[in-house]
């Protein structure tokens, strides 16, 4: 008789830890109303922070005259004011240049998360699974996405990525959303830094009817629910009495639980940490830790403990002698998701899926003290501002002053000749009035105002300097030329200097990537259920084999180190293969396997097929003169030679 212990479906299998498998409403309980409103509580409490981004943006990208300015008792933009007095609102970007230069610095950093497994043993998992890390880095785009997600860092101060794993243009995998922060809510009591203490996350989807049953439809009555469900979800009047029924008479925030596009359908999506009374069980005779609900503990302890007692003592074993699962009672904690439509319909709901027992976002604010978020370009905003008043006050003055007025006396017109003619006969080259002066009559003159040193251009060149310094991205970072003279040692430290400035915010953009890697390689230890070969970038040497049976149960560390896709990195290794092949100690197939050449793939086909040219018997053929050329181009001639000697030679 074996002593095989039987898991419950609803605990071992991801498709049955939904709750349910069709669309219901709580008619009985005020449960899904509840968490709407807790989720609509936090989400409005973010509303500074979405109108703080808003106008961040708008400096950003150069709409910088929006701002609202009270005029005898009216509001009005600072553009309609300007416009009223007759004037031109103009104005001179600077945190665009900014921001474009931090991104510069990220990319050029040309970073990426590895893989260490925690058991040096195992350290060669730990290189597969760096490697297939990379795959589905290169198959969601993120280096292009990082760097997008960076600008959004500098402009609002918090990111947010979903790792989910699903279909996408009939491709079965693990996939990286961008989520506009606009749409994403958290935990509004949450404090710590780290986001440790996080309860509660969630997002407003908008979504086409066809989405909508096509992710939560199971039959064709599903459907019918939901067209009956979202019959009315765009009616103001219909959510004012619905709530009100329960007890939330103000509803000031209509935008939370009506769609910005009336044809689109609001779905609501909350994550929150919940907690019941289970059991934590310790299987002495396996080894195993698991957990287990009050109603399971007859079945997978108490059963299994009166099955092993009864064949122990068959053995001839002691009671006290004979391995038992032990049972703690304990408060679980363990976060639960509901999809929810406006009018407290649940869609869906259950237990975390993910084996990282968690949500499946991943997000950071910068810098979170005491709850708060600041942004990079919200630092240097009033330097904006008070820029672009300067240039506007510039070409004010510049309008309004003389230039070149003529004064002339009544009585120093020539009779016969009016005003135009005497000014344009006077502006006229070489023009000649003829005039006949009287005594006490004072002769016309030109009068032109200097408007040029009222001390806004030093005004202008401080307020540049004040750029430099709130935000650490001098003139070396930004690519400038130095002055007649200076050292390039000078330069570089300068330059490094700059980098310092920006260490903090780099360095807690480099954490979001991290977390982002970690819930990466728990959904590919998840779901990657099959062996799989990966080659990365069509690379010989990264040509690997994913084998779920080993990788599944090991713990990585994972950490940001260089690149190994940086020129410098592909010249220092080339140069290093270029040496041991010279002396014999690697053949020329290893050296173009493990080398980055443009011409090496060719040319190990080419190897290849002279190989098997030779094992049939028939005389090789030398190296075709197309890839010759390509070759000149981009290898040194004397390791060409040298390569097509040993070919011929073999």
């Amino acid at each position: 008789m074996n002593d095989e212990r039987l898991m419950p479906m609803s605990r071992i299998s991801d498709s049955n830890k939904r709750g349910h498998k069709g669309i219901k409403r709580r008619h009985n309980d005020r449960r899904a109303f509840d968490i709407l409103i807790e989720a609509q509580n936090h989400w409005t409490n973010m509303s500074r922070f979405r109108r703080e981004r808003e106008r961040n943006k708008r400096y950003v990208y150069g709409d910088q005259w929006m701002d609202t300015i009270d005029v005898d008792g009216q509001r009005i933009t600072e553009e309609e004011y300007i416009r009223q007095q007759g004037n031109v609102p103009l104005k001179n970007n600077m945190i665009r240049r900014l921001v474009n230069t931090v991104i510069g610095v990220y990319r050029s950093q040309s970073k990426e998360p590895i893989c260490t497994a925690r058991d040096r043993d195992e350290q060669k998992l730990g290189e597969t699974m760096s490697t297939v890390l990379q795959y589905n880095m290169q198959l969601n785009r993120l280096k292009d996405v990082y760097a997008r997600t960076m600008e959004e860092f500098l402009i609002g101060g918090l990111i947010v990525h979903r790792k989910w794993y699903g279909w996408r243009n009939d491709k079965l995998d693990c996939w990286t959303d961008y989520i506009n922060p606009n749409n994403f809510f958290i935990d509004s009591n949450m404090r710590d830094f780290r986001c440790w203490d996080c309860s509660f996350v969630g997002e407003i989807h908008d979504i086409s009817f066809a989405s909508l049953c096509q992710q939560f439809a199971h039959n064709n009555a599903d459907c019918k629910r939901l067209a009956e469900i979202y019959r009315g979800c765009n009616d103001r009047t219909t959510f004012h009495n619905l709530y009100s029924e329960f007890g939330y008479s103000q509803l000031k925030n209509y935008d939370f639980f009506l769609p910005f596009n009336n044809g689109m359908c609001r779905v609501i999506e909350v994550w929150r940490k919940e907690s019941k009374a289970r059991y934590r069980c310790h299987d002495y005779n396996s080894g195993e830790i698991f957990k287990c609900e009050i109603s399971d503990k007859a079945t997978l302890v108490d059963a299994v403990n009166s099955q092993r007692l009864q064949r122990g003592i068959a053995a001839g074993m002691q009671p006290d002698d004979i391995p038992l699962i032990t049972a703690e009672w304990f408060i679980d904690n363990y976060w639960y998701y509901y999809f929810l439509s406006p009018t407290g319909d649940i869609l869906d709901e259950g237990e975390t899926p993910y084996e990282h027992k968690s949500h499946p976002y991943v997000f950071r604010a910068y810098p979170y003290i005491d709850g708060e978020i600041h942004s990079f370009a919200n630092d240097v905003i009033d330097q904006q501002r008070y820029t672009n008043r300067l240039i506007t006050m510039y070409d004010w003055v510049l309008r309004s002053s003389a230039k070149g007025v003529l004064l002339v006396p009544e009585d120093a017109i020539p009779r016969g000749m009016d005003v135009s003619e005497f000014a344009d006969e006077w502006s006229r080259t070489d023009g000649v009035i003829i005039y006949q002066a009287k005594p006490g009559v004072p002769t016309p003159q030109q009068v032109a105002a200097n408007t040029t040193n009222i001390g806004i251009s030093e005004l202008l060149n401080l307020q540049i300097k004040f750029f430099e310094d709130i935000s650490g991205v001098n003139g070396a970072l930004q690519g400038k030329q130095g002055w007649s003279g200076m050292s390039a040692a000078l330069y570089s430290q300068q330059t490094q200097n700059a980098t310092t400035s920006l260490l903090d915010i780099l360095e807690s953009f480099s954490e979001f990537v991290v977390e982002a890697a970690y819930k990466d390689v728990k959904n590919i230890q998840q779901y990657y259920d099959q062996k799989r070969v990966f080659n990365i970038a069509g690379r010989n040497s990264s040509l690997i084999e994913y084998d779920p049976a080993k990788i599944r149960d090991i713990e990585f560390d994972l950490s940001i180190v260089e690149s190994t896709a940086t020129p410098v990195y592909r010249a220092i290794n080339n140069e290093f293969l270029m040496k041991i092949w010279e002396s014999q100690q690697i053949s020329l197939q290893q050296l173009l396997e493990f080398g980055d050449f443009p011409f090496a793939d060719a040319l190990l086909q080419s190897l290849k097929s002279q190989q098997e040219q030779m094992e049939q018997g028939q005389q090789p053929e030398g190296i075709s003169p197309e890839l010759m050329r390509q070759m000149q181009q981009n290898a040194d001639m004397n390791a060409v030679n040298r390569a097509d000697q040993l070919l011929k030679a073999s």
